[in-house]
């Protein structure tokens, strides 16, 4: 508790888009509960606040932590560790703490192919070929920039974490309904949910709030959405031939995007009980295929336009698979030569 006696709150945003930040923003006037109930110490989005300050702080002094975004660099595993030491009730909040997200898709190549990609290509201006110095010399002294991981970690991959809200962003509803669940906990009108619950969402998948009706699977071909003649809008998307991850991905976003017949990406991550939810979208898919032969089968899977980055939009580096091979492969050499330093 802090002077005014007031639990601490406070957010961290790692790597990620930001759009976590704008979606707990977009509570609205609920945004003063939070202020009503908690005393804020550190969001460094919202506030001017410092890392030597959460430093200072008692371990275990901050109540609640939601903490965005996943780890692809030393300062972001490094807050991962400050913020845990620190808090009370850490929560993985949006799809790049919970599973890795968008930043994840990384994973399938090495730190100097993102580099390549980033600093060599031809929508970039680089004629001197310059990269990132993790160390640089300046008459004041010598400046560190947070050094690049091998791989995109998820936050539990980290630390140990309380509660997950996933969601790219979480829907503005839903955090408001876990705030005031935590308001009711403080006012002990309530008691906390197992740790390891999932928050703010539901526990089957997409399919089963999403109001098109499923019947033959006849599908010869996988096309893009943008290819389709016309979407008929009573029709399961995947019976279609679209690409749609609505049968892994974990529901109570409302199936808002199939509802405007556009298919499901899957940022809610994966539907409870799915052990990797790339290995289950690919089952499905195979599901609604028209074909005995292996030929034909393997045919018709080679319409898929991209499927690693279908299978693994969000989920990459939380799933079995996790990385690249050449991805592990550095992953283990900078562990290994950290051991023998």
């Amino acid at each position: 508790m802090s002077a005014n006696g007031k639990p601490k709150f406070a957010m961290y945003w790692a790597a990620g888009c930001g759009g976590c930040e704008i979606a707990v923003l977009n509570i609205h006037e609920k945004i003063l509960d939070v202020d009503a109930n908690f005393e804020v110490v550190f969001w460094p989005v919202a506030m001017d606040a410092k890392i030597k300050d959460v430093e200072a702080l008692p371990d275990g002094a901050i109540t609640l932590t939601l903490f965005n975004g996943g780890i692809r660099n030393a300062e972001n595993e490094e807050m991962a560790h400050l913020l845990r030491r620190k808090t009370q009730i850490l929560v993985a909040f949006g799809s790049c703490a919970c599973e890795g997200c968008i930043p994840g898709l990384a994973n399938f190549s090495t730190p100097e192919e993102v580099f390549e990609a980033a600093y060599e290509s031809v929508s970039t201006d680089n004629p001197n070929h310059i990269r990132p110095q993790y160390t640089w010399k300046v008459a004041e002294g010598e400046l560190h920039i947070p050094e690049y991981l091998p791989v995109l970690k998820t936050l539990d991959q980290v630390v140990p974490v309380d509660y997950y809200i996933p969601g790219c962003p979480p829907e503005s509803h839903q955090i408001a309904a876990v705030i005031d669940a935590v308001i009711l906990v403080l006012q002990g009108k309530a008691s906390l949910p197992p740790p390891g619950a999932v928050l703010g969402a539901n526990g089957t998948t997409v399919c089963d709030e999403c109001k098109h009706k499923r019947s033959v699977k006849t599908i010869r071909k996988f096309v893009r959405i943008q290819n389709v003649p016309r979407i008929d809008p009573d029709v399961c998307l995947l019976e279609q031939g679209i690409t749609c991850n609505g049968p892994a991905t974990r529901n109570g976003c409302g199936a808002k995007c199939p509802a405007a017949s556009s298919p499901c990406i899957g940022c809610y991550g994966p539907a409870e009980g799915t052990l990797d939810c790339g290995a289950r979208l690919i089952t499905a898919f195979a599901s609604v295929i028209d074909g005995k032969e292996p030929d034909e089968i393997e045919r018709i899977l080679d319409t898929l336009p991209d499927p690693a980055g279908q299978f693994y939009r969000f989920n990459l580096a939380g799933s079995l698979l996790r990385a690249g091979d050449a991805a592990r492969k550095a992953e283990k050499e900078v562990v290994h030569a950290a051991s023998h330093d």
